[in-house]
């Protein structure tokens, strides 16, 4: 099994991550390139040794234990503090956010069902601005967040989601 974790593909425009031959990232976001080549070794290795592997495709996690650099983390700790939000863009970027006990549930629930060569996009298959994210943050700290307005960062995406069509049927991915 391949874990992959974050933003995969796009370019400055709206797309949804779905399933169809060997798509190869139109996009400036380098990391993108890394994450597609980790699926093609995986095809090769399985293609070649016969090695029963699922690639686990997982957007924008969050909850307990949260990496510290991850936006909802840093937006929160900032708001306690009272210190500003590097908000970059216009807010109106837009992430699949992903509970942690549903990107777990999908994890199982692929190796209960490993059998040739799959990729599983595990999401919510919704989105949330990145205006409507410190608001909230903002609203449940019981404070006023301070923004830092900065220009979007060079190679970000407009949108990210997941198409959770085939992890649902295959795998009985349901996130809550």
């Amino acid at each position: 099994m391949a874990l992959r974790h974050g933003l995969s593909y796009g370019a400055y425009f709206a797309w949804r991550v779905v399933h169809f031959g060997y798509l190869f990232p139109n996009t400036v976001y380098h990391k993108a390139h890394t994450k597609r080549a980790g699926e093609l070794f995986c095809f090769t290795h399985h293609h070649l040794y016969g090695m029963p592997i699922s690639c686990l495709r997982f957007f924008t996690v969050y909850g307990p234990r949260q990496r510290p650099e991850m936006a909802i983390h840093k937006f929160t700790k900032a708001v306690i503090e009272g210190t500003p939000i590097p908000f970059f863009g216009d807010g109106t970027t837009r992430r699949d956010y992903t509970y942690i006990d549903d990107i777990v549930d999908g994890v199982v629930k692929s190796l209960d069902h490993c059998a040739g060569y799959e990729i599983y996009n595990l999401g919510e298959s919704q989105t949330t601005s990145l205006s409507e994210l410190v608001e909230l943050i903002g609203e449940v700290c019981g404070k006023e967040p301070i923004l830092d307005r900065q220009p979007m960062q060079p190679g970000d995406v407009v949108i990210t989601y997941a198409d959770i069509a085939k992890a649902k049927a295959q795998i009985g991915y349901a996130p809550k």
